[in-house]
Parts: structure tokens; sequence; C-alpha cells
């Protein structure tokens, strides 16, 4: 199997390459595409989705399946509702994590529905059922795929996309990503995922800040053969238009229910790791994944910050519910610093700080498997510096860069 690619280099001309493929290889085509403004001269970023007319000419009259949610949008209007009005044929909807809508928490089970305007059928592809049965993709011809992610190895929807992949390939169907920016896509850092490790929040041997978007990720797992029995899927990429790695990119929809802020979007690679401890990320107040805490910090200092996490919206049962924990309010740092590298030196204080040598739940691993590997949580205990830290994984660095470059769409 061969994958396509659909490079949009500008706003006239695409390129359509297959070797093959249900889609018919194609000479370079003249579209109109109608829905770019003359912003798009002024460097305004298009995303996969607003480039209606080559999605149009690629789906023709098949039957669709789009892997969505609340982030699948163009402009205002979710992507179910413009397909629909662009004549395409959208039968069926699968959603991830958080749920067609992105509100449901992290890890609650998202039932299969109907969706109240259209009447499509939504299939969720979490829990029990990641990966869509074949009876879930009868009558399909082509799977759309059009999630905002953010970056991060253990952010599921790249585990998504991994499964999306793997189905539609057993079943000779071709998977179309719409790409999106990364608004993390500026930096390669962290423990790159090892053996013994393999997981839904970390599917990939990829470093925990990968700095790619969902299309170059997807050339990547079709490339490097990460599929089950080392299938490939027919796969396109509409890739965006003005958009470069180190961009910031603010995102115009909450990818999930406790990620609500750009700072909050930034922190997000560094704070994660805090949930395989036992400290609090906010979760359950206005300002997840923007601080973190425990009771057990009071007094100590640096970690004057108050907060109480609660039963709210994203957090039905949040850790240490109802405690005042006491620890960083990392709004300001974010606000005015842009991260450039994945952050542990608040684990190694938090960790010092607490005095404990409960700090890290091991139970099922859970730090471990965020991680990618148990050497991050040993060495914080040896009491590593932060240098001694990012010294061992490198090598792994160096190595996934090379790699990268061959799946690389955007400068």
């Amino acid at each position: 199997m061969y994958s396509m690619r659909l490079f949009l280099k500008s706003f006239l001309v695409f390129f359509l390459t297959s070797c093959h493929s249900n889609f018919p290889a194609q000479e370079p085509t003249k579209i109109n595409t109608e829905q770019i403004t003359e912003d798009t001269k002024e460097n305004t970023i298009v995303v996969g989705a607003e480039q209606l007319d080559a999605l149009k000419l690629i789906l023709g009259d098949k039957n669709i399946g789009l892997v969505g949610n609340q982030t699948s949008r163009v402009g205002e209007v979710h992507l179910v509702d413009t397909l629909l009005a662009k004549g395409i044929q959208l039968v069926k909807v699968f959603s991830p994590e958080h749920g067609f809508r992105g509100d449901a928490d992290a890890g609650e089970h998202v039932a299969s529905d109907k969706d109240a305007k259209t009447g499509l059928p939504i299939v969720s592809i979490y829990g029990n059922n990641k990966k869509p049965s074949n009876a879930q993709l009868e009558g399909i011809d082509v799977l759309v795929f059009d999630l905002q992610d953010v970056g991060a190895r253990f952010y599921t929807y790249i585990s998504t996309l991994h499964y999306i992949m793997e189905a539609a390939a057993e079943n000779n169907i071709p998977v179309v990503v719409l790409d999106r920016p990364n608004p993390n896509g500026h930096y390669v850092d962290g423990p790159v995922r090892k053996k013994g490790y393999e997981s839904f929040v970390g599917m990939h041997p990829i470093p925990i800040v990968h700095g790619m978007t969902v299309g170059e990720i997807a050339q990547m797992i079709n490339g490097e053969k990460w599929l089950k029995s080392e299938v490939q899927c027919e796969l396109t990429v509409i890739s965006c238009l003005n958009y470069e790695r180190d961009r910031p990119y603010s995102l115009p929809v909450s990818p999930s229910p406790n990620l609500r802020s750009d700072a909050a979007i930034q922190l997000y690679p560094g704070l994660c790791l805090f949930e395989g401890t036992s400290l609090s990320v906010g979760r359950g107040t206005e300002r997840p994944f923007e601080v973190f805490g425990h009771p057990d910090l009071k007094g100590k200092p640096g970690f004057e910050y108050r907060f109480k996490p609660v039963s709210s919206y994203g957090a039905k049962n949040p850790k240490l519910q109802n405690q005042e924990c006491y620890g960083r309010d990392l709004r300001a740092y974010a606000d005015t610093t842009r991260i450039i590298a994945f952050e542990i030196q608040w684990l190694i204080e938090a960790y010092k700080a607490m005095e404990s040598p409960d700090f890290f739940i091991t139970k099922n691993r859970w730090f471990d498997i965020l991680a990618g590997t148990d050497e991050l949580r040993k060495q914080i205990i040896a009491g590593k510096s932060e240098a001694e830290i990012r010294a061992s994984w490198r090598d792994d660095l160096d190595d996934f860069k090379a790699m990268r470059k061959a799946y690389l769409i955007y400068k």
C-alpha cells in the first residue's frame, strides 16, 4: 500500500499523488477555492477543513464517515453541517474521548448516540470500542479525520487516529486527514516512550512533546508501519495553508473540558505528569492545568497559592475533592513565557517539598505510563538534577528528530 499526500501550496493549485488508491491519480489540478478570502494573502492560517473545494473534489459522491468532535469546525459552523450543506454524503460520525460535543470527563464512558440536529448515528470510539469494528464501517467509502490535537503524546486523539487508520487499512477504506496547527508544535522534548510502556496514552515511540501536526503523525504512523501487522492505510493529508511550526496558534475551540485556555494548553505537557502523583492539577476548579497543589504543601515556601477542587463541569470526581490545596499558580508564567521545553522543574521541586515517599502514586504504574518510561520517576527520587535528567534523553530525541524529518509538511 502506498500513501497519498495532498499538499495545498497555494489557494489555486493542489497536488494529489497516489500509487495504489480508490482515488484516481491526478495531474496538478486548478481549483476555485472560493472559501479562501483576501485574508489568506495576509498569511491567515487556513486549516484543512476550510479547504472545502479540495475536499469536495476528493470525496465526490462517496459515503463518508467523519471522526470529529466540537473542534471539527469551519469558522463557526460544525463540519458535519458544512459537509451536508456542500452535498457531501455524510452517513456516520465517530466520536473520540470526551464525546462528539467534547463535554465528557477524561476517561469517562462515552455512549453511542444520534446527533439531534441531523439524525446521523454517532459511534463512540472510546472505552471498550477504541477501534471501529468491521460492522461499524460497513457502507463507508472514505473516513475523514478532523480533531484538534495539542501536541502531547498522551493526548489521546492521536491514539484514536492510530486505530482509525488501522481499521481503515483492514477494510480497504481510504483516510483523509484534515490537518490543523499544533499549538505546541514549536519544540520537541521529553522522554521517548520505551518498549513495555505502550498504552492508549502512549501508543507510539515518540517523545512527550513531538512537535508534529496530526497530518504529520499520520504520515509517520503509516511510514514507520506502526499499525497492526504493519499494514498501511491509503492516506491523504489536506495540509494547512500559511502555517509554520514556530508560529503561535490560539485554538478557537477548547479541545477538551479541562484545556480551557492558551495557558493551560502550553502548560499541559509538563503538568499532565502530576496526574500520576498525589497532587492535583486543578481539575474541579476554574483553572485546570494552570495550577498544581496538595494539602500537605501548606506552609511550604513557594507554594502559597490556594485552591479547592470541587465536583464541576469536566471533573465530576476530582482528585483531592473538597480539600484545601496549596501550590503554585502558573498562569502568569505561561502568559508571559513561550514555553520551549518539557517542564520538569515543578515535579522535582514538588517532590522535594512533599517530603513523602507517597508522592508518586504507583498503582497501575500511571506516572510511568504517562512518562513512557520508569526512568524519570527513578531519576527524581534519586535526586538527579534537571540538567542530568535532560541529558539522559538527548540521544533518543536526536534519533526521533532524524526519523521525523521524512514526515514533516511545514517549515
